[in-house]
């Protein structure tokens, strides 16, 4: 199966048991409304964590009665407050509200208190594109900035694993780099043909791989056939595997500013899924990124 757009995804957590979500920094007029409207809908409820006082104003401007309001006395504290909630099971998705990205992953990353369980964390971005069918993946434009080949494997089993979730049975995989051919200069190149190979011989299982692969033939099935190049995914790949976070994040902004598209992100390679919103990032990405967390659980 594929996944046409986000109004899709939201239909496909339809039979889903209403998640619980634990909101560190919560003192934010957006976030609040964002949690009325989940509440009010039935889709998640929510813990809210962090300025009490200021989380019940901004409930009452809203005129919102959240079930929980858990006070802590600085962002820190909301940070590992959160974390624990979701570690205990208490929630099953954890999201940044208004705190530093530095403060939230450091009580993620705790040895002792936060979500690691052995694997990489890395970013799934999903974009709807103007023109497109389906949802497209990007890994990895948020977490590791120069992955080398064993952590470009542990990136793609984590974005398998979700889209696997999701209910995709084998994604199309194209592993991108500067063009179709192997260059000792361009060590991304070696990379993706390695991956190719491992999926091949049965070592990389679960999606359809294929690389290195430059974007305009993961694209376009015409600029594949212009190249001469034979290929079973070119124009109907799902994910695309990144060389490295400078390409994953330019490519994702390119889509997102130059041709309109829409964005949802979540961590994964932790205990649960984690939304780490940007706070420029407007209330329908925010609940983007939470359907497709949602969707990894």
């Amino acid at each position: 199966m594929t996944i046409q757009n986000f109004a899709a995804l939201r239909e496909h957590l339809a039979d889903r048991p209403t998640p619980i979500l634990a909101i560190a920094g919560a003192e934010d007029k957006e976030i609040i409304q964002l949690a009325k409207e989940l509440a009010d809908e039935g889709q998640a409820r929510s813990i809210l964590v962090g300025d009490g006082a200021e989380i019940e104003a901004l409930c009452k401007e809203a005129a919102f009665r959240p079930e929980d309001i858990l006070r802590t006395s600085t962002p820190e504290a909301a940070a590992a407050l959160a974390c624990g909630l979701v570690a205990s099971g208490r929630a099953q998705v954890l999201m940044k509200g208004m705190l530093n990205t530095s403060v939230f992953l450091r009580a993620v990353v705790h040895p002792e208190r936060g979500l690691r369980n052995g694997r990489l964390l890395s970013h799934l971005a999903a974009l709807e594109i103007p023109g497109q069918d389906h949802l497209h993946f990007y890994t990895d434009g948020g977490m590791c900035p120069t992955p080398d080949l064993q952590q470009k494997l542990g990136i793609l089993q984590n974005a398998l694993g979700a889209l696997h979730r999701m209910g995709y049975e084998c994604p199309k995989v194209a592993a991108l780099a500067a063009n179709e051919k192997v260059d000792p200069k361009i060590p991304a190149s070696a990379d993706a043909a390695a991956l190719q190979q491992m999926n091949r011989e049965g070592k990389l299982e679960g999606c359809l791989l294929e690389g290195p692969m430059a974007f305009d033939v993961a694209w376009s099935k015409e600029a594949a056939a212009h190249k001469h190049i034979e290929s079973q995914i070119s124009g109907e790949v799902d994910l695309f595997l990144c060389p490295d976070i400078q390409a994953g994040n330019l490519t994702s902004k390119a889509l997102i500013y130059g041709a309109g598209a829409k964005m949802a992100g979540v961590i994964l390679g932790a205990t649960h899924p984690i939304v780490l919103v940007s706070r420029a990032d407007d209330a329908e990405a925010k609940r983007n990124s939470l359907n497709l967390a949602y969707a990894c659980l």
